[in-house]
């Protein structure tokens, strides 16, 4: 493994982790009795990823404002709008369809963003990452019952 995956690996394996747990959580949160209605959901959750947010850059020391007049402050909130349609439909479709469904095939992301990647990022691809892609769908269309 080389030392830059020794950087990125370990967030990537948390960022899994904790994102596994998403989706059940909400499925419950959002169905039967005293559901909490999935716009609600995106406020409240979001509210908190704000918020702790905020404190990573408070205890880092991260300078904020600065930041805001970089020329890549369109693309960071491009990503802002595309990241609250996603999470508003993931939790409008975990509020009316089973986590077992609604997660794999949500999960798809992952095969179009590296798809994104190889093409406009200029990222390599290989025969292996190719392969990858195609399990990965064959595997989101097998678990998701579609």
């Amino acid at each position: 493994m080389d030392a830059t995956a020794t950087t990125y690996l370990p967030y990537a394996l948390l960022a899994m982790g904790a994102y596994a747990l998403v989706s059940p959580l909400m499925r419950v949160a959002t169905t039967g009795p005293n559901a909490i209605p999935s716009d609600v959901a995106v406020v409240v959750s979001n509210t908190l990823l704000v918020a702790m947010a905020l404190g990573v850059i408070a205890y880092t020391g991260q300078e904020f404002t600065g930041h805001l007049a970089s020329p890549k402050l369109a693309h960071v909130l491009a990503a802002g709008v595309f990241l609250g349609i996603g999470i508003l439909a993931l939790y409008r479709s975990l509020s009316a369809g089973p986590v077992s469904v609604v997660t794999p095939i949500f999960a798809m992301f992952l095969v179009f963003s590296s798809v994104i990647g190889f093409l406009f990022l200029g990222e390599s691809f290989t025969a292996r990452k190719g392969l990858g892609i195609v399990f990965a769908a064959a595997a989101v269309y097998l678990v998701s019952g579609a």
